[in-house]
């Protein structure tokens, strides 16, 4: 039996353990993914550390990690794959030799999602809502895809000024980066938005900026994937902004994940398809 599972709070809704079980099924693998939920378990943020060493001691192969995890997890982990030191944030951890390895799958399903979703999507100007690990990992697709101007906003600003300055220490031209406070961001200035912030999850409802002011012209996108159409994407859609859903980024870092995680490379399109006729969580 391969043990894995997903460390975050208010994750209860989550599809994760569907996508993993049914793909593993669909490959003849016996596999078991357990929810931690820190929030329904009455956890402190301080149980962290113990409950990887719980895993480790329980023989899982690995795990994901979400909210408000993905950066607090790295200093407990042994090693950093490329893809994570990039980034600055781990959500998937493989374990090897009881050597817990820190990798990050959001980059890809972002990158990935956005130039399938909205191939036509102007990457002049985009505003990023959010600098945590989510934020720090498509803030790096974003500019991979070759966003021009990208600004990035959180209602700490400490955070976004940081996860700038991180980027232009990976290389990354100072002018092509700049960081603002949530409520200093003016939304009819830009091309694109994405939400990364966990406004708009069933547990967090609304939007993370003032709908009003946006315009038809833009496109918006948003990472939550339950619910799907969040209040954002339901009043970007009847502004007439192009929107995308968080169902593409979710499936494609969920399947890079799983072959991080087992060792078997994991099917997209099906995970994909199967995503489609879940119901619920």
């Amino acid at each position: 039996m391969i043990k894995s599972g997903l460390i975050g709070r208010s994750i209860l809704a989550s599809r994760s353990p569907w996508l993993h079980e049914e793909e593993a099924r669909a490959q003849g693998l016996a596999l078991a993914y357990t929810l931690f939920d820190f929030t329904d378990r009455g956890w402190d943020d301080d149980a962290l550390a113990s409950t990887l060493e719980d895993l480790r001691s329980d023989g899982y192969a690995g795990f994901n990690v979400t909210y408000p995890f993905k950066q607090a997890v790295i200093p407990l982990l042994d090693e950093l794959a490329e893809s994570a030191r990039s980034v600055g944030a781990v959500n998937t951890v493989a374990i090897r030799d009881g050597r817990t390895i820190g990798h990050n799958t959001d980059m890809i399903g972002f990158r990935d999602a956005l130039a399938a979703g909205l191939p036509a999507a102007d990457l002049g100007r985009v505003l990023l809502l959010g600098a945590g690990g989510a934020g720090s990992a498509v803030a790096s697709a974003l500019l991979s895809l070759g966003v021009a101007e990208l600004t990035i906003a959180d209602l700490d600003h400490a955070r976004g000024k940081a996860l700038a300055q991180h980027l232009r220490a990976r290389g990354i031209d100072a002018g092509r980066v700049s960081s603002r406070a949530i409520k200093d961001v003016s939304v009819p200035d830009v091309t694109g938005i994405v939400n990364a912030t966990p406004i708009g999850m069933a547990a967090q409802p609304g939007p993370p900026i003032d709908t009003e002011q946006l315009r038809p012209d833009q496109w918006v996108a948003d990472i939550v994937y339950f619910p799907l159409e969040t209040a954002l994407l339901r009043a970007a859609a009847a502004r007439g902004c192009a929107t995308l859903d968080g169902s593409g980024m979710v499936v494609r870092q969920a399947a890079e994940a799983f072959r991080i995680i087992t060792g078997h490379s994991a099917d997209p399109g099906r995970m994909s398809a199967r995503f489609g006729t879940k119901t619920g969580g």
